[in-house]
């Protein structure tokens, strides 16, 4: 299910706003979007999927250490995490219950996909080697934020409007040659989409 339904995107395309004969081809057009956003804020495929989302979904992580400057924080590759079910702590790669850490000696820092110990009660620190931490949890969104469905939306009517334009740099008319603006993701959206970028991405 996206995260946005056709009904919003339509508000974004006024000429075609009470026109719900089409809203299985906006609704095919939205996926493919919110699939491109996904893949620009450099979330990580899902294991069953061929391709990230920005819904809510399982994923399982392999993370090699923790922080370079904090033993008790271990940084996951996507943002939010909003629950986690298991994380285990083992350099030899096992993942055996005795390597699992105890989820009450950890909190998770939703926004920042962050898995913190607690320095006090913590009887197990994370490991470091290759794919030395293996976690399962849960992230994405069940609902966006308006930020995101605004950047969502503004990406989708521009490639709405702009289908029979495809592959197109200029229109030629009997006055002559009009040259169209680039197909490519503008300021506006951009600048909504980086506060949602991946812990683990550099832009």
């Amino acid at each position: 299910m996206a995260l946005v339904s056709a009904s919003t995107l339509r508000e974004y395309l006024p000429e075609i706003a009470g026109n719900t004969a089409i809203d299985g081809e906006l609704n095919n057009l939205i996926a493919r979007v919110e699939k491109l956003i996904a893949n620009f804020l450099g979330f990580p495929f899902n294991e069953s999927l061929l391709s990230p989302t920005l819904e809510s979904a399982s994923y399982t992580f392999f993370v090699d250490a923790p922080t370079f400057n904090d033993v008790y924080t271990l940084q996951l590759p996507i943002a939010p995490v909003t629950a986690v079910a298991s994380v285990h702590a083992d350099s030899t790669r096992e993942y055996s219950t005795s390597t699992l850490i105890d989820s009450s000696t950890y909190s998770i820092d939703q926004k920042y996909g962050r898995i913190i110990l607690s320095p006090k009660t913590a009887t197990t620190l994370f490991a470091s080697g290759y794919r030395a931490n293996k976690v399962i949890c849960t992230a994405g969104f069940a609902t966006a934020p308006a930020d995101l469905e605004h950047a969502i939306c503004v990406l989708a009517s521009m490639a709405q409007r702009n289908k029979t334009n495809q592959g197109k740099e200029s229109l030629t008319s009997r006055n002559g040659s009009i040259r169209l603006s680039p197909k490519k993701m503008p300021p506006e959206v951009k600048e909504a989409l980086y506060p949602y970028r991946s812990p683990t991405s550099v832009f």
